[in-house]
């Protein structure tokens, strides 16, 4: 199951369930859309890998599979 981070990695800026700033690599690191457009260049510094919109968990099941709590950050 695909982990929800709540947090950008570059520059911890808060990333709801449901937002739709959330981009992802295939790894799941995760960052806002700003940080991928501005600092990153649409490639993800962790493997080299491009980025894609986040899904989004439906708020029904949020309840039952909750976002990640575990905040990842490494500032860029």
């Amino acid at each position: 199951m695909l982990v929800l981070r709540p947090n950008c990695e570059a520059c911890d800026r808060d990333l709801a369930a449901d937002s739709p700033d959330a981009r992802i690599c295939t790894f799941e690191c995760t960052f806002c859309a700003d940080c991928v457009e501005t600092k990153l260049s649409g490639v993800c510094p962790n493997c080299g890998g491009n980025f894609a919109a986040r899904p989004i968990r439906p708020q029904a099941l949020l309840v039952k599979y909750p976002a990640a709590t575990e905040r990842v950050f490494k500032p860029r």
